[in-house]
């Protein structure tokens, strides 16, 4: 059934006319009960190298792209919170901020399943969960694994992870250094499937002419078949020059897909030129073929599949509509569940939504 896409698109949109442009995110970061200000809070665009810290006066101001953006913001014994940018104009905010209630956090923690010798029983399948097992991941290094909590509850026959402060993780293979806040890492052995939700704060590495030249490589090499390339060649309408294959799961089998001829067909697709950003829709499960590049052979070996396979396949079910910005964000990302060859590609081979290909 086609969805109403601009009613949907017009209710979760503020409007704009800006077309490329900038936008100054500013604000101050206050207590929520005394209002006093909070100096030092971290202010940052998820996913992104876009952040900085309020000052003495609890205020903050970051310059922005024309995008979408999760602006996170966080203080040492408050709770995080998320205030999400989907227009093109200047805003200013106030943020108030709660403090969090450290009784129920602690039990919580004792009445739970923690694996007092978590790290070492389960830190290697964390780090090839979370981090990944491509060769990038094999260039990444978490520098505070002890932040680590792992919960194991035997009647779901699932595992959490959760963690006490940022993870600091150095990606030696694209220069950057990332700052992850974890909210939780869960994996269910039942079904083989993960999910972990968190905010990332990316920074730029200091290395010589070489290493910068390895890693502008290794980036633009990650960038070209990724989630964000597609998400940007949507946008741009340029699915097909790019080298994108959509492919959509016959509603009377489990194995057969069909081409879609159109993927800017009103069934699946939807764009209102004021709001700078497009609706996708597609009623199944979805096959998105990257058809430029081969798979790397460390895929094909752990997925069992032969040296020949000449394109990289992902596989997609999409809960409900999807909005997709210039920079290629889109939202709500938990409507968006990947597997084959982008469930591989882990946060050691993501880049932030700032990034642009050379």
């Amino acid at each position: 059934m086609q969805k109403p896409r601009f009613l949907f698109l017009s209710s979760l949109t503020v409007f704009s006319l800006v077309v490329h442009g900038q936008l100054t995110a500013s604000g101050s970061v206050l207590d929520s009960a005394s209002r006093e200000p909070l100096p030092g809070a971290s202010v940052f665009c998820q996913n992104t190298t876009l952040g900085t810290a309020t000052n003495k006066q609890g205020e903050f101001s970051l310059q922005l792209k024309s995008g979408g953006y999760d602006l996170i913001i966080s203080y040492t014994g408050y709770k995080t919170q998320l205030v999400r940018i989907n227009n093109n104009d200047d805003i200013k905010l106030e943020i108030l901020l709660v403090k969090e209630d450290k009784s129920l956090t602690e039990v919580v923690i004792k009445n739970s399943n923690e694996v007092p010798d978590g790290w070492e029983k389960y830190g290697d399948f964390f780090t090839n969960n979370f981090i990944g097992a491509t060769p990038n991941a094999a260039q990444c290094v978490l520098l505070n694994p002890e932040a680590l909590k792992f919960y194991y509850s035997k009647r779901s026959n699932k595992l959490k992870v959760l963690a006490t402060e940022p993870l600091q993780i150095v990606n030696k293979a694209l220069g950057y250094d990332l700052r992850y806040q974890l909210d939780s890492f869960v994996y269910y052995y039942n079904t083989d499937i993960n999910s972990y939700r968190g905010y990332c704060l990316y920074t730029e590495m200091e290395g010589n002419d070489a290493e910068k030249k390895t890693w502008n490589m290794n980036r633009t090499k990650a960038y070209y078949g990724s989630r964000l390339h597609f998400m940007r060649s949507y946008y741009d309408s340029t699915l097909a020059e790019d080298g994108w294959l959509i492919d959509l799961l016959d509603e009377n089998s489990d194995t057969k897909f069909s081409k879609v001829t159109d993927p800017y067909d009103t069934l699946y697709y939807g764009a209102l030129d004021s709001t700078l950003q497009i609706e996708i829709w597609y009623p199944g499960k979805l096959s998105v073929t990257y058809t430029k590049k081969k798979p790397e052979p460390e895929y094909l070996k752990k997925s069992g599949l032969p040296k020949n396979v000449s394109a990289q396949i992902s596989y997609i079910d999409m809960k409900d509509a999807i909005t997709i910005k210039e920079n290629g964000y889109y939202y709500d990302q938990k409507d968006w569940v990947n597997q084959g060859y982008w469930s591989w590609k882990n946060l050691a081979d993501q880049l932030p939504y700032d990034y642009l290909p050379d």
